[in-house]
């Protein structure tokens, strides 16, 4: 199971300790009185014995740190002198989670939550930019700069209208109109996806105070309007339960069967293209997989992105438009 918070401190002072050149090899009780008096606590010979020996063996921590015991005089220290758990590299994987996270967190310094930990932010921020330009500069990864997030700086007013349940007053310019259009919105939830941020909310303007998503990076203005609204119980999870991104249709899930190539299969099976997914055949074939969600334009833009690697085998309407988008593609290419 995963290592508590402790644990992992514990080890950070072992490991200061084994690496401390200046100082006598220390026996048990001195790593005991070490680690107990850097964590202001009274840490147990049971303790200690079993973190040296996770550090050493432990495949889930992946330190097979070289942890020596001599018997003659009952001290311990590295085989090698240049170990240390902190040089363990990390996966590529959690590299570049930790590159999308510091992106985002690097954008939002104005929210008074990331304030708090600016300084903690910059280092980290600094440091992971050091280590990954030095792996690029080595050719062993090559990563892509995180997007800006356009709309950014509308973030801090919309939670703080969101929090005190305060009507905002936009200048929305769509995509398909000239002039921006205003809306009075009872603003509900944020919400990222794939490089936009999008904010949920009751737009006064329609026909029964309908849920409309906008997206930030066609604000081109917020006001403020001194006006409030009820409290509303607004569910993010449910809101998005059987959706794909970021638009949400009325009308119930629909179940959506697909088939596969085996070989894409694996990748469809491996990072799933929505929670409901279930795989109802995989065999030499084919890899089918059905899926209960609303119709929308992210569905579809999600499949035909699979091209010749996925067949929609119901519903019969969403086959027929993705048939459809395909006979329009190969027309531009006649």
């Amino acid at each position: 199971m995963p290592k508590n918070k402790d644990a992992v401190s514990r080890y950070r002072w072992l490991d200061e300790r084994l690496r401390n050149k200046r100082l006598p090899k220390p026996t048990l009780e001195t790593l005991i009185d070490y680690v107990s008096k850097k964590m202001d606590a009274d840490i147990s010979r049971r303790t200690i014995q079993k973190d040296i020996q996770d550090m050493r063996q432990d495949p889930e921590l992946n330190y097979m740190a070289p942890i020596v015991y001599e018997r003659s005089s009952g001290t311990y220290r590295y085989a090698d002198d240049s170990f240390s758990i902190s040089n363990i590299p990390i996966e590529e994987a959690d590299l570049q989670g930790l590159e999308i996270a510091i992106g985002i967190l690097e954008q939002f310094r104005s929210l008074p939550v990331v304030q708090q930990f600016e300084d903690a932010i910059l280092k980290i921020a600094a440091s992971l930019k050091m280590n990954r330009e030095a792996l690029q500069h080595k050719g062993l990864i090559k990563f892509t700069r995180t997007s800006q997030y356009k709309g950014a700086e509308h973030i801090t007013e919309i939670v703080d209208a969101i929090k005190n349940l305060e009507v905002i007053r936009i200048a929305y310019q769509s995509f398909d109109r000239n002039e921006p259009k205003e809306h009075w919105v009872e603003p509900y939830h944020l919400r990222e996806y794939q490089h936009r941020f999008y904010l949920i909310g009751k737009s006064q303007q329609t026909r029964g105070g309908a849920v409309i998503t906008f997206a930030l990076d066609r604000v081109v203005k917020i006001w403020p309007t001194m006006k409030h609204f009820d409290e509303k119980n607004f569910d993010d999870a449910s809101y998005f339960q059987h959706a794909i991104g970021i638009t949400v249709h009325e009308g119930e899930p629909e179940n959506v069967l697909l088939a596969f190539t085996p070989r894409q299969g694996k990748y469809i099976k491996s990072q799933p293209i929505h929670t409901s997914q279930q795989v109802v055949e995989d065999n030499s074939k084919e890899c089918r997989i059905s899926l209960d969600v609303v119709i929308n334009p992210e569905l579809t833009m999600t499949l035909l992105s699979y091209g010749a690697q996925v067949k929609v085998l119901q519903p019969a309407h969403l086959a027929v438009k993705l048939a459809a988008e395909a006979k329009a593609m190969m027309a531009l290419y006649k």
